[in-house]
C-alpha cells in the first residue's frame, strides 16, 4: 500500500494537475475522452502495483474440493486467482460468479495466464491435465489419488523434473495439526492401527475406498515406518458401487512393525483415527477433531498427556506450502515421488481385493 501511495503522490497527482485545466474548461468531447483514457491508464498501472509479485494461480475442477482450493487461493495475499475451470457449465458459472473471477470451460486457455495450478478433476483425468500443464511450464498440485497407474505417475514425475517444476500431491493429513504435534514423539513404531470411516460421499466414485480414502493412511504409515515393506494382506467388499467400499489391509514391514488399516465409505460413524504403539508409549490421534493424546508407561502406571494443538485448516496449510515451494523452489512435503510410493502400495491392496 505504501508503494502505491508513493506512486500516486509522485506521478498521478502531478500529472492530473497538469491536465486538469484543459479537461475542466474545454467543451470539446475529445478532451473528455482523453481524460477518461488517462484515468483508465492510471487505474491499470495502480492495479499492476497492487498485484506485482503475486503468484498467478488457477483451479481446474471446481467441485466440492476444487471450489475450496479456489476460495483459499483468492484469500491468500501471496496469490492472484486468475480463473477457475470446469466442464460442468452450471457449476463453473456458480463458482466463478461467487469468486468474481473468469470461468473457463477449456483448461488449455489457462496455459499462458498462470504460473501454478491446482487440479481437482476426476482421477481418470489427473494424468492428462497435469501433464499438459507441466509441459507448458506450470507448477502443479494434483489432488489425491495421484494417478490411476504407476506408469502415469512416473510420466508426471519425469516431466516435472525435465522442466524443473514443482509437482505436489494433495495428501492433506500431512498438514493436520494433530499429526504435526506428534511427529517429535514418534520414534520407532511397533504397531499402527488406522480407522478411516465415513458415510457414502456421493462423490469421488470413480475409484474405490482404497484410492479414495485409505491412501491417506498409507501415505502416513509409509512416512512413519523407516523400513521396506515385507508383505501386504488385504480384503474388501463392494456395497454401493462396483469398487470396494470397505477395505482392510495389513502391512508387515521388514523391521517387524505391523500396520492395520481399515477404510469404509458406507459407515454410520465418521472416524479418522490413528493409534501408534511404540516402546513405553501409545499415541492416539484424532484427525477429524484435531486432537492428540500420549500415554506413557511409568513403572506399573500409565499416565495420559493431552497435547496442546493449535487447530488450523489443513487444506489452507497444504496450499500455503505449495505456494512457498513454488516461490522458494523447494521440494514439497508430498512430492510426486513420495505420492508414487503410497500409490504403489494402494494399487497392490486394490489388486488383492479385486482378485479375491
Amino acid at each position: 500500500m505504501g508503494m502505491a501511495n508513493l506512486f500516486l503522490r509522485n506521478q498521478v497527482y502531478p500529472a492530473w494537475q497538469a491536465r486538469q485545466a484543459p479537461c475542466v474548461s474545454a467543451r470539446i468531447p475529445l478532451d473528455y475522452y482523453e481524460c477518461s483514457i488517462f484515468w483508465l491508464q492510471i487505474r491499470l498501472r495502480s492495479v499492476m502495483i497492487f498485484t506485482m509479485g503475486k503468484l498467478k494461480v488457477a483451479v481446474v475442477g471446481v467441485g466440492h474440493l476444487g471450489s475450496i482450493h479456489a476460495k483459499i487461493y483468492q484469500e491468500n495475499p501471496a496469490c492472484q486467482l486468475i480463473g477457475v475451470c470446469d466442464s460442468n457449465q452450471e457449476r463453473l458459472n456458480q463458482v466463478s460468479s461467487a469468486l468474481g473471477v473468469p470461468g473457463y470451460a477449456d483448461y488449455k486457455e489457462l496455459f499462458s495466464k498462470v504460473e501454478a495450478v491446482s487440479i481437482a478433476v476426476p482421477t481418470v483425468l489427473h494424468h492428462q491435465v497435469a501433464a499438459d500443464f507441466l509441459k507448458t511450464g506450470v507448477h502443479t498440485l494434483v489432488e489425491k489419488p495421484f494417478t490411476l497407474t504407476l506408469k502415469e505417475a512416473d510420466d508426471l514425475i519425469k516431466t516435472s523434473h525435465k522442466h524443473k517444476l514443482i509437482l505436489q500431491v494433495g495428501h492433506i493429513e500431512r498438514f493436520n495439526s494433530a499429526f504435526a504435534a506428534t511427529l517429535k514423539i514418534i520414534k520407532i513404531p511397533k504397531f499402527i492401527e488406522c480407522h478411516r470411516l465415513s458415510s457414502f460421499p456421493n462423490r469421488s466414485l470413480d475409484v474405490g475406498a482404497v484410492l479414495d480414502i485409505m491412501i491417506h493412511d498409507i501415505d502416513i504409515v509409509l512416512g512413519l515406518v523407516n523400513s521396506p515393506l515385507k508383505r501386504i494382506d488385504s480384503v474388501g467388499v463392494n456395497v454401493l458401487t462396483k469398487f470396494e467400499d470397505i477395505a482392510n489391509a495389513r502391512l508387515t514391514f521388514k523391521n517387524g512393525c505391523i500396520a492395520n488399516l481399515t477404510a469404509s465409505r458406507v459407515s454410520d460413524e465418521a472416524m479418522r483415527k490413528i493409534r501408534i504403539f511404540q516402546e513405553d508409549t501409545y499415541i492416539s490421534l484424532d484427525y477429524k477433531n484435531a486432537e492428540a493424546s500420549v500415554y506413557h508407561k511409568n513403572g506399573f502406571k500409565i499416565t495420559k498427556e493431552n497435547l496442546p494443538i493449535e487447530k488450523e485448516q489443513p487444506l489452507q496449510k497444504e496450499l500455503d506450502s505449495f505456494i512457498a515451494c513454488v516461490t522458494n523452489k523447494t521440494t514439497p512435503l508430498v512430492s510426486g515421488q513420495v505420492a508414487r510410493e503410497a500409490l504403489a502400495v494402494a494399487l497392490e491392496i486394490q489388486k488383492q481385493i479385486w482378485r479375491k
